[in-house]
């Protein structure tokens, strides 16, 4: 076994030095990336859950429609769309924004259906009990459905952020500057594979907290 070789071809010090901020940069991009689809995609997923829950046959069917068409394409095809489709249309998006739309439209659809088993798991007579104090469907919703679905709903939604999140690195058909495609680019320059471990090992630093923290929260608020 060579190790030395090894080291100078995946770990090479000199290289690390050379492009590590530009690695980080990317680092940045992912994070920010990140959070606004986790924030945008589960809003969005309540909401559509929400609008789903009143007795309205038209609604629900477009609702589950549109649930189904997006669970079944690819975030890779949607960026590809967005970014390099719509612009034909007069519609261009930046590489940050066709990569948030797409992987936030994701997350919503799949966020919506953990909402919406969340809601169907609570007993009728609960609903009932609700409506007869004098709440009205959306109190009953928000004040007495949804905070006793939360146990139901913890391990699912934490595994789908984890899951859609680190789809960020599909930016890169797009161009846009987050790790991996940083990484590869410092990669092509420097000859050296070096800048792709250094982003393996910036989504281990932004990745495992989060998913520490899931496994957390499925412990001490999922059902056990």
């Amino acid at each position: 076994m060579d190790l030395d070789r090894l080291i100078f071809t995946f770990f090479n010090v000199e290289v690390a030095e050379r492009y590590w901020r530009q690695v980080a940069d990317g680092a940045i991009v992912t994070i920010e990336l990140g959070i606004s689809i986790v924030v945008a995609g589960l809003i969005s997923g309540f909401f559509l859950a929400y609008i789903r829950s009143f007795q309205n046959s038209s609604l629900r069917i477009f609702i589950i429609s549109f649930v189904n068409v997006f669970r079944s394409l690819p975030p890779l095809v949607l960026i590809i769309l967005f970014y390099y489709a719509f612009p034909f249309l007069g519609i261009s998006f930046s590489a940050f924004t066709a990569t948030w739309l797409s992987l936030t439209l994701v997350l919503a659809v799949y966020s919506e259906e953990v909402f919406w088993a969340g809601m169907e798991s609570q007993p009728k007579g609960v609903v009932e009990a609700a409506r007869s104090t004098g709440l009205n469907h959306s109190q009953t919703m928000l004040f007495v459905v949804m905070p006793q679905a939360t146990r139901v709903m913890v391990a699912p939604l934490t595994n789908r952020v984890i899951a859609i999140t680190k789809g960020t690195a599909y930016g890169s058909v797009a161009a846009l500057n987050e790790i991996l495609n940083e990484a590869t680019s410092a990669t092509s320059f420097a000859g050296n594979p070096t800048p792709l471990m250094l982003g393996a090992l910036g989504y281990i630093l932004i990745f495992l907290p989060i998913v520490i923290f899931g496994r957390w929260v499925e412990f001490k608020y999922g059902v056990n």
